[in-house]
């Protein structure tokens, strides 16, 4: 779709509305709500019935542009020919005989990929989960194990997954916490720095009272020698696309390297080249101890993993980490294809592309739309915020309204933010500049008509 600047159209090419609902849908959303409960969320009530890269198709033959990529989980696009084929290889091999019973090569593989992959030239060991929240559940685990200590540090806005410990280092109470509790103890949370929403402060100021209350934390809540892990998403994801300095990051790095603490670095949605690097950490000149990751890393397919210095991931004793369906054959081979397909295909170059891309839209919005608070981003991983014109104030009601018009237009997108007032873009890396051009022109249209 290409479009003049401020919303005519003059011509569609991948994204193709042929009804807006339909029987197909319909009957499926019935069996839905008949047979799965009311919990689970949906961005749009469509059904997926195929995919390819940065497209897809709805049960009614709609086809869209996809700028949601599974909340993250797509940078290689949807079904790439080198996973698919990856899989379909494994199939014929075995399929999960548990790493547990019996070992297979992929997994040992992989690891050593992923060791090599990580910030830092020191020994690295890394072993495999099913899902970001198991990764970070794993990650607690071992550093509690490591230091004998017992408190976990999160940071305001973070979000960390749905399982307890996860929910307990999440932020935002609705929906992830609401009714939950109680959580487990000794998880706290120290402010993070939003710079966007620092009631005219500078970044030094907002920085350094963030520093300040870290050292207060220690004298009034719990002493550093009793904590095990500070945990840090390098931009938080949920909590709005929020971008921290790197004087901030390698401040608490410091302080975590002064008092014995680890430093876990939440990867879940920043890894495997979101931000333009591998992992976000490695923008903010910071070493961790332990990385988590999962999302991305295989293309869709459900697989996490923990990395980290080798002699903090040999703490935990035989058999008291793992599972059963961790680091299954299907998702080795599926994230090796990956990491294949993104040094073959130069995707952490792609990915600053795709946010210089957008950057470029957004300084437009910034400069003339009034609602348009601040666009920011790190690599692809790119927002902007919704607010009420020529304020911060959070603007949810209007960001739901723009939302909907963009997806009936044809093009998935999704919200984020403790506020629900931040629109934000995960492309998959292996759009091309047509598609990507042509979804955002729909945003702009949908922009400039409110």
């Amino acid at each position: 779709m290409v479009q003049n600047g401020e919303g005519g159209v003059n011509v569609t090419k991948f994204i193709s509305l042929k009804a807006a609902s339909g029987a197909a849908t319909a009957k499926l959303m019935e069996r839905r709500n008949q047979h799965v409960p009311r919990g689970p969320f949906h961005v749009m009530n469509k059904f997926i019935t195929h995919a390819k890269g940065a497209q897809v198709t709805d049960a009614e033959g709609n086809k869209y542009l996809d700028f949601a990529g599974g909340i993250g989980t797509l940078n290689a696009g949807h079904c790439p020919d080198g996973v698919v084929n990856a899989l379909k290889e494994q199939l014929d091999l075995f399929i999960h005989p548990s790493f547990h019973v019996m070992l297979y090569e992929s997994y040992i593989e992989l690891a050593e990929e992923l060791n090599r992959l990580a910030p830092g030239d020191h020994h690295k060991k890394t072993f495999f989960l099913n899902s970001g929240a198991e990764a970070v559940e794993n990650a607690v685990k071992i550093a509690r194990r490591a230091t004998g200590r017992r408190a976990v540090v999160s940071f305001e806005r973070g979000f960390h997954g749905r399982t307890y410990m996860a929910m307990g280092l999440t932020s935002k109470v609705k929906p992830y916490k609401n009714g939950f509790g109680p959580f487990p103890p000794d998880v706290y949370k120290l402010p993070f720095p939003y710079y966007f929403h620092s009631d005219g402060q500078s970044q030094k100021e907002v920085d350094a009272k963030a520093i300040e209350q870290i050292e207060t934390f220690f004298m009034t809540v719990v002493p550093p020698e009793d904590i095990a892990a500070f945990i840090m998403e390098p931009v938080q994801g949920e909590g709005g696309f929020v971008i921290p300095s790197a004087y901030f990051v390698q401040q608490v790095n410091n302080i975590c390297e002064k008092n014995g603490i680890l430093f876990i670095a939440d990867e879940v949605q920043t890894g495997f080249g979101r931000t333009g690097k591998w992992f976000g950490m490695e923008h903010f000149g910071v070493i961790p101890d332990i990385v988590t990751m999962s999302k991305s890393i295989a293309a869709g397919f459900p697989i996490s993993a923990v990395t980290g210095r080798a002699e903090v991931m040999d703490a935990a004793e035989v058999g008291e980490i793992g599972g059963t369906y961790g680091g299954s054959p299907l998702g080795c081979r599926a994230a090796l294809e990956v990491i294949k397909m993104i040094k073959d295909q130069k995707l952490l170059e792609r990915s600053e592309k795709i946010g210089e891309i957008i950057e470029s839209y957004y300084l437009k919005w910034t400069k003339e739309l009034p609602f348009i608070g601040e666009g920011r981003r790190l690599g692809a991983m790119a927002a902007i915020e919704i607010t009420a014109p020529g304020s911060a104030k959070p603007d949810k009601p209007l960001t739901v309204n723009l939302l909907n018009k963009i997806h009936e237009r044809g093009v998935i997108l999704m919200s984020a933010g403790l506020w629900g007032n931040v629109i934000r873009f995960l492309c998959p890396l292996v759009i091309s500049d047509e598609e990507l051009i042509e979804g955002l022109e729909v945003i702009n249209a949908v922009l400039y008509e409110n």
